[in-house]
């Protein structure tokens, strides 16, 4: 009888969580933020792409060695649905094969200014979910969204190493520990694990570092849950949407991959700000409850 009392009561205020939820995304405008971050992600996705090929250029001239393009750009994409991320790579190919993977020079600075600006539009929209105000620096908030830019370059760099280094040294090492089991694992890549692992680690990233004050690990642990639930469940739904449903080629004629990136990037901005307002749902529920 006492399970099901508490069964009752989560429910109660499972229900009271989604409806302070959805009425806070709904009053704060969220679907036209929404659009904001996607149209800025959009305009940041190939300075960030050139901005990670650009640091990943310098590490490899540091270190004598030559890097591959291909395996820069793909963990970028990993979690896109390849029918959305098939076109855009192929003009993201077209670029940067015109510039090469070259030291940071101006171009490479003016490529993070750009990408930091996409993370801007996800700070303004985590400030508005948490009810705060922010009032910190122009120039400490420009220094947090260009710092996570670098960050997510760097984790794309350890995907690329991870899923191409790796493999080569566990190859060269089975020669002279034959029988090892986790070298035999290794020997044919970590199959995206830690390309996958960058969409995490960049949620919970954007919830501790964006917002105007610190919050704990189990102030964000729900909202970053659900938000990564989301975006799994999303890659799939718009993939056979896009595949079986879609026709974007008669509509936007050759902007039709544009535009199908756009959408898919306008739900993304979306989910991850209801995850937001859904922590900050459930703050207000508590401090209702505490009243």
């Amino acid at each position: 009888m006492r399970h099901r009392q508490r069964i009752w009561r989560a429910g109660i205020k499972g229900v009271a969580v989604l409806r302070v939820a959805c009425a806070q995304f709904s009053q704060k405008n969220a679907w036209v933020l929404s659009s904001h971050i996607a149209m800025s992600m959009m305009m940041a996705l190939f300075p960030f792409v050139l901005f990670t090929v650009a640091l990943g250029g310098t590490v490899a001239a540091i270190l004598s060695e030559s890097v591959e393009i291909t395996d820069l750009v793909e963990p970028v994409f990993s979690s896109w649905p390849q029918s959305v991320a098939d076109p855009i790579k192929t003009e993201v190919y077209a670029v940067l094969n015109s510039s090469g993977t070259g030291l940071i020079t101006l171009g490479g600075l003016l490529a993070l200014y750009f990408a930091s600006n996409g993370v801007d539009a996800v700070r303004i929209a985590m400030v508005r979910a948490y009810g705060q105000k922010d009032e910190r620096s122009y120039f400490k908030r420009r220094a947090i969204c260009a710092g996570l830019v670098i960050l997510g370059g760097i984790g794309i760099l350890c995907a690329a190493f991870f899923e191409v280094a790796l493999p080569l040294a566990a190859r060269f090492l089975t020669q002279f520990v034959p029988d090892s089991w986790p070298l035999a694992q290794w020997k044919d890549g970590l199959h995206g694990v830690f390309a996958a692992g960058v969409p995490v680690a960049a949620v919970f990233l954007y919830h501790l570092m964006l917002p105007a004050k610190r919050l704990g690990v189990s102030d964000i642990l729900p909202g970053a849950v659900f938000t990564l639930g989301m975006w799994w469940g999303m890659v799939y739904g718009f993939a056979i949407y896009v595949s079986h449903f879609a026709s974007y080629s008669t509509t936007y004629a050759g902007l039709a991959s544009a535009m199908a990136a756009l959408i898919f990037l306008y739900f993304n901005a979306a989910i991850l700000i209801f995850g937001a307002e859904l922590n900050g749902a459930i703050a207000v529920v508590r401090q209702e409850r505490r009243s």
